[in-house]
Order: C-alpha cells, then structure tokens, then sequence
C-alpha cells in the first residue's frame, strides 16, 4: 500500500508559495508559471491558507472582484487540510472526498514537505492497479514476478 512519504519521493518535495499580503494576480501568476493547480499560502513559517483556480473562480472572478488589487489573504482558503507522510494513498483520498477539497499539503513534524493533488492521488493508484495485474499475469503464465521497491521505513 503507497503512502505519502513514497508519493512525494517519486513526485517531489517542492511547494510554491505566497504570503497571505500578496495579490491574487501574483499568486495566479505564479501557478502559470510553475504549471501548478494551487499554492500554498504561509505567514511566518506556517500555512494558514491555500489558493487554487477553484478560490480564484469563487472567490474573484464571481465576486466581481480584481486579480491585481485583491489580497490573496481576503479569498484564500483559510480552513488548511493536510495530511502526514505516513498516511496510505486510500486515506487521502477519502479525506479529498469527505472534506471536498483537491490539494493536501503534507506536514512532518510541523513542517511543510510537499503538497499533493488528486491527479497525483488517482496516478498512483492507477501505478498501484497496474502493477497488481502483472503480478497476475505473470504468476498466470508461470514466469517471474517483478520485484516491487519496497516501501521506506517511517
């Protein structure tokens, strides 16, 4: 079973973020340019927010609202859900689902170490479903299993 600690190991480990005084224009700046859905918003070392294309369609654009004066502190989403490096790839999921959101910052100790989105979470199942079905195959026509990396100790 993957957990987010291996997730974050084949994706990454990089965050982009802003502080809550920035504009709403800098922060859709910055995730066109880093090709990413949200960013996470931090004060003093901490999150305390997160901002994705979603907060921006709500939050700005509906509201009649203007990218370049808005503070990103004033539409962000304030209520951080996050999960911890330990947690399963099923567990995530379930919190996306229950809690309705689409990017899980990852915290270690207090600590900012990577964020992952849904997309990253239905890849790595999809990795995950695959990998189980040549496992199948392979013990169905009697040849050698492939040997899957195994997960790193916590």
């Amino acid at each position: 079973m993957t957990v987010v600690k291996q997730l974050l190991e084949e994706k990454g480990h990089q965050v982009w973020s802003i502080s809550p005084d920035a504009k709403v224009f800098d922060a859709i700046k910055m995730m066109d340019d880093k090709n990413v859905g949200a960013v996470v918003v931090i004060e003093e070392g901490q999150p305390v927010g997160l901002f994705s294309e979603r907060h921006y369609a709500r939050n700005v654009f509906l509201k009649g609202k203007t990218s370049p004066t808005t503070r990103l502190g004033d539409v962000m989403e304030t209520r951080v859900v996050y999960v911890k490096p330990h947690q399963t790839i099923e567990e995530c999921m379930a919190i996306m689902s229950t809690q309705r959101v689409r990017h899980l910052p990852v915290l270690d100790d207090g600590h900012l170490v990577g964020i992952i989105s849904i997309g990253d979470l239905v890849k790595a199942v999809i990795s995950d479903k695959d990998f189980v079905i040549e496992q199948l195959v392979h013990y169905i026509h009697g040849l050698p299993t492939a040997r899957r990396r195994q997960p790193t100790p916590l």
